[in-house]
C-alpha cells in the first residue's frame, strides 16, 4: 500500500458543524469534529483509507466485536502552531503500541500509512477544529474493531478502522482522589493489562462508579495476586516523588506502556532527576507520608498529561498527599514537555510530527 497524506481521498462535509464556541467550550470527548478517516479489512488486506463527514455508519447487525470483544483504540494528541498549523505528539509510537495491541488480540495490524498519514491528513482538513487555550488541544482516537458476521469463537476476518478528532479541554482541573480498590482487579499476569483494548476499560467501570459513590474520583489499582503492590491510577499509569526521586510501577505485562509515562520519565532523567521503575508497595505510600518524605503523586496519561493526587484512601486509612509545587520535579518535567509539544523549546527527541 502507497498511502500518503496528500493522496488519501476527501469528501467534505457539506453541513459544517464548526464554531469557534463549540470548539473552544467542549468538554473531553463531548464534540466530535466535521470528518473521520475510514479503512477497512477484507480478504487478508486493508482497503485504502478514506476521508468522509462524521456520522452515522453501517454495520450488520451481528459485527463481532459485539459478540467476542475485539476492539481496541489508542489516543494522542495535535497542538498548534504559531504558523497556524500543528504537530502530532508522538504519533509513531502510539502507532507501534496499537500494533502491539493488535497482536494481543489477534487483530491484523494497521500500517502506518494508515495509521500516522490517516492521522495528518485528517488534522489537515480539520486543522480549524484545534484549540488555541493554553492546556488544550486536538485530541485523536483511532480506533478498530471486528466486522465480521459470522457466529464462532474466532477471530473475526473483517475490521474497520476509524480516525476521529475532537477539540479537548484539559481532563482534569484539580487533584485527583482516589480509592485503592480491594475486590476487583484490573489486570493479571499473562492477561491483557498491557494492551490497549475496550475490554480493560469495561472491566474497570464498575469499581469507579463505587469509588465515586464514596467521594472519590477513581481507583488505584493493585497487583492482582497479592493486592499489596501499586499498578495504575484509575485509567492513567502512576508516578510518585519520594525523596526527590520519580518512582513508579514497571511494565511488567500488566500495566499499558503509556506514551506520556515514557515522555516524562525521559525528560526527568536528562533534568538529572533520579527515577526508578520498581515495585512500589501501597503500604510504602503510606509510610513515605508518614516520615514526611512523600513529597507527592500523579496520574501519568494522554488526557491528563500530570494529574495531581490529592486524597488516597486504603482499607480504614487515609491521606492527603502533598500538592505538585512549581519546584517539584513533576512541575519541572511537566512544563518542559508542555513547551516541547507547544514549540516553545527544540524538539530534540524528534517527537512532534508537523502538519
Amino acid at each position: 500500500m502507497s498511502t500518503t497524506a496528500a493522496s488519501i481521498p476527501v469528501t467534505r462535509t457539506s453541513t459544517p458543524r464548526f464554531s469557534e464556541q463549540l470548539r473552544d467550550s467542549a468538554a473531553f470527548g463531548a464534540v466530535f469534529s466535521d470528518h473521520v478517516l475510514v479503512a477497512d479489512y477484507a480478504d487478508g488486506q486493508w482497503g485504502e483509507p478514506a476521508i468522509v463527514p462524521y456520522g452515522q455508519m453501517t454495520l450488520a447487525p451481528a459485527p463481532a466485536v459485539a459478540h467476542y470483544g475485539q476492539g481496541i483504540f489508542e489516543g494522542f494528541k495535535a497542538f498548534p502552531r504559531a504558523n497556524g498549523g500543528a504537530a502530532l505528539f508522538r504519533p509513531d509510537a502510539n502507532h507501534a503500541r496499537m500494533c502491539r495491541t493488535c497482536q494481543r488480540m489477534a487483530m491484523p495490524e494497521i500500517p502506518a500509512s494508515i495509521f500516522v498519514e490517516g492521522t495528518a491528513a485528517l488534522v489537515r482538513v480539520d486543522l480549524q477544529w484545534i484549540p488555541a487555550k493554553p492546556g488544550s488541544a486536538l485530541y485523536i482516537r483511532p480506533v478498530m474493531f471486528a466486522t465480521g458476521e459470522p457466529l464462532g469463537v474466532r477471530p473475526s476476518e473483517k475490521f474497520r478502522f476509524i480516525i476521529e478528532t475532537c477539540p479537548s479541554a484539559p481532563y482534569f482541573t484539580g487533584s485527583v482522589d482516589l480509592l485503592a480498590e480491594e475486590t476487583y482487579v484490573r489486570a493479571f499476569p499473562g492477561g491483557t493489562g498491557a494492551a490497549k483494548c475496550g475490554g480493560n476499560y469495561a472491566g474497570s467501570m464498575l469499581a469507579a462508579i463505587e469509588a465515586q459513590k464514596r467521594g472519590f474520583h477513581n481507583v488505584l489499582w493493585l497487583d492482582g495476586i497479592e493486592r499489596r503492590y501499586v499498578e495504575e491510577a484509575g485509567l492513567m499509569n502512576v508516578v510518585f516523588v519520594i525523596d526527590g526521586t520519580i518512582v513508579t510501577p514497571p511494565l511488567s505485562g500488566t500495566i499499558l506502556p503509556g506514551i506520556t509515562r515514557d515522555s516524562v520519565l525521559t525528560l526527568a532523567r536528562e533534568m538529572g532527576v533520579a527515577v526508578e521503575e520498581r515495585r512500589i508497595r501501597i503500604d510504602e505510600v503510606f509510610e513515605a507520608h508518614a516520615a514526611g518524605r512523600l513529597q507527592g503523586a500523579a496520574g501519568v496519561g494522554t488526557a491528563a498529561t500530570i494529574a495531581s493526587i490529592g486524597r488516597l484512601r486504603h482499607k480504614d486509612r487515609e491521606i492527603t498527599v502533598p500538592p505538585i509545587t512549581p519546584d517539584s520535579p513533576l512541575a519541572r518535567v511537566g512544563a518542559e514537555l508542555d513547551a516541547i509539544r507547544t514549540g516553545q523549546t527544540a524538539d530534540r527527541h524528534g517527537w512532534m510530527l508537523g502538519v
